[in-house]
């Protein structure tokens, strides 16, 4: 193992909270009905392929991705289709859904369903992509970027690096490092079907230092893996963006406006490795997918494996039930993530944890007056000045914001949780990122 490398500029340092870090995972009973959203990765969504009525085994395709950045959806269990219709998602907005009255669990016959670990590579670098393509495999680290798409290298670029997010620096979340620790070979073997897909021959491993056993135990199997290491990282966030890990791992900067590729990396989640692994090797599709259920209030937080389409209802049941005091449910971290309405809203493939915030700690503080101590700007990963930006956004300024690179923020909310003023920077970024994105796309 290698000394601790880092991001710079900036970074923050909240408290972890990992309560669910020692909880196996397990396994989630199936709901009566599953609820599954068509906008399921970035992108356009995919086009229904059945209709009501219509009787669907576990892990056949029921939407597919038509346009160049989509992907495909599949059957998370066998059933029958009650009905497409209008479902509330995470955005709080009502959109597509396949409904999915689940009658038992009969999986399409080409899939394997042994714990069998398959470790040799029979497929070429094209035929990975395809597969990967047909499974419907997004990125499981937040952004459900279409993977197939990822592993399609421009011409006249080259992927040097193939760069391994096992970082997980959100607080409270632990799918991923569960899954290092539980499924570290089929991780492994996912890491060098990627390698081929993109014809590397290196690739990294980043994991923050606060997670030693999953340190240890991935360097102990990667001895096996040729090219593949593990680099434990110092604990910062937001170690875990992309171009954060790319400065820590091989110190390469990504130009503005510009993807990773650009330097020669590319980079994907443990979990979407994991995910290419049972793709390519058991020509098994996304359908399931690892969910931490944390909080301080909880008495059972967990890691779940959980079938996409679950109500959110049935992951808080089995934690210990929603608390008396909860004032807010966030799909995702607490820095990143997003307050949802209902926890009647289905799981997604880009669903990485719940986690119920009391009410004391859901509550906004009153904003204040900026104190120009500049401390938004030190922690700024991106090297930006958030409270301009913001304030640009908030009066409307957005051509100004365009040039002053708002587009280059990652949302990570380094500036919102050190603020002294507490103002509300992330919400008017978020904001400026939506309308100048509009904007650039207007003009094309």
């Amino acid at each position: 193992m290698n000394s601790l490398k880092t991001f710079a500029p900036g970074g923050v340092h909240p408290e972890e909270n990992k309560f669910s870090e020692n909880t196996p995972i397990s396994s989630l009973p199936l709901p009566k009905q599953l609820v599954i959203p068509l906008g399921q990765n970035l992108g356009a969504p995919p086009k229904p392929m059945v209709k009501k009525g219509d009787e669907v085994k576990t892990g056949q395709l029921i939407a597919k991705g038509e346009a160049f950045i989509s992907a495909n959806i599949h059957a998370p269990a066998s059933g029958k289709v009650a009905k497409i219709d209008d479902a509330l998602d995470s955005s709080g907005y009502r959109r597509q859904a396949i409904f999915i009255d689940v009658i038992d669990d009969i999986w399409e016959e080409n899939i394997d369903q042994t714990p069998d670990i398959v470790r040799e590579i029979t497929l070429t670098k094209e035929e990975i992509v395809s597969r990967v393509k047909e499974c419907g495999i997004v990125g499981l680290g937040g952004a459900t970027f279409p993977s197939h798409v990822k592993l399609m290298i421009p011409d006249g670029k080259k992927a040097e690096y193939l760069l391994i997010n096992g970082v997980e620096c959100e607080p409270y979340l632990t799918s991923d490092h569960r899954l290092m620790l539980e499924r570290g070979e089929e991780i492994l073997i996912g890491i060098k079907i990627l390698m081929k897909a993109l014809s590397v021959d290196k690739a990294i491993i980043g994991i923050e230092n606060n997670k030693p056993n999953a340190i240890q135990h991935l360097t102990e199997l990667s001895k096996n893996y040729v090219g593949v290491t593990v680099q434990a990282l110092k604990v910062k966030y937001p170690q875990g963006g992309e171009k954060q890990l790319i400065k820590a791992a091989v110190n390469r900067e990504v130009p503005s406006g510009k993807l990773p590729i650009e330097v020669g990396c590319v980079v994907s989640n443990v979990g979407t490795a994991f995910a290419v692994y049972e793709a390519v090797q058991k020509n098994k599709p996304l359908i399931e997918r690892v969910v931490t259920v944390t909080g301080k209030g909880l008495s059972n937080p967990s890691n779940f494996l959980v079938r996409v389409g679950t109500p959110i209802s049935d992951l808080l049941n089995a934690a210990g039930g929603l608390p008396e005091n909860t004032g807010k449910l966030i799909n995702g971290g607490p820095m990143m993530g997003k307050s949802i309405s209902s926890p009647d809203i289905p799981i997604v493939k880009g669903s990485s944890g719940i986690l119920v915030m009391p009410v004391e700690e859901s509550r906004r503080k009153k904003p204040n007056p900026c104190i120009r101590c500049s401390k938004c700007t030190e922690v700024c990963p991106m090297g930006l000045e958030p409270y301009f930006l913001s304030k640009l956004s908030k009066l409307e300024l957005f051509e100004k914001a365009e040039k002053n690179n708002i587009m280059d923020c990652i949302e990570c909310g380094s500036c919102q949780f050190t603020c002294p003023s507490s103002l509300p920077l992330l919400d008017f970024l978020r904001l400026g990122k939506l309308r100048v994105g509009q904007l650039i796309r207007t003009r094309k």
